[in-house]
């Protein structure tokens, strides 16, 4: 008698084990066909014509200049002491070129391996804790 108990719990075992993979089977092709449904209902994407162009004189380019240089005072500026939302009313320069020159004037090329210091970084940086 007890072995047909025990065939009977493994029929029992299994037949959960086969209710559970088709309930999980069934959730997932639900979900499919409701996807199917849902994307039926969206508008069909653009066409080539809709999608954005470029304007009629061509692409936007980059507009560099170069502003003259204000003085900060020594203890610097507040917030509310700044001008022209943080450009301190600084201008368009009438003389780029001097101006970048000028600017570029303090950096030096530097030969060899090894990492480059970024412009407007101090002398010795980029030179690693080791060097």
């Amino acid at each position: 008698m007890d072995t047909i108990l025990s065939v009977d719990a493994i029929l029992t075992d299994i037949a959960w084990f086969l209710f559970a993979g088709l309930a999980v089977v069934g959730l997932l092709l639900g979900g499919f066909k409701l996807g199917q449904r849902v994307r039926a209902k969206e508008p069909p994407p653009p066409a080539a014509e809709d999608q954005p162009h470029l304007p009629n004189g061509g692409a936007v380019h980059e507009v560099r200049e170069e502003r003259d240089p204000v003085e900060i005072p020594e203890g610097g500026l507040r917030p509310h002491e700044m001008q022209g939302y943080g450009n301190f009313g600084s201008t368009t320069s009438s003389h780029p070129d001097d101006v970048r020159a000028e600017r570029e004037s303090g950096y030096k090329h530097v030969e060899g391996p090894g990492p480059h210091p970024q412009p407007g970084a101090p002398p010795d940086a980029g030179r690693g804790a080791h060097s």
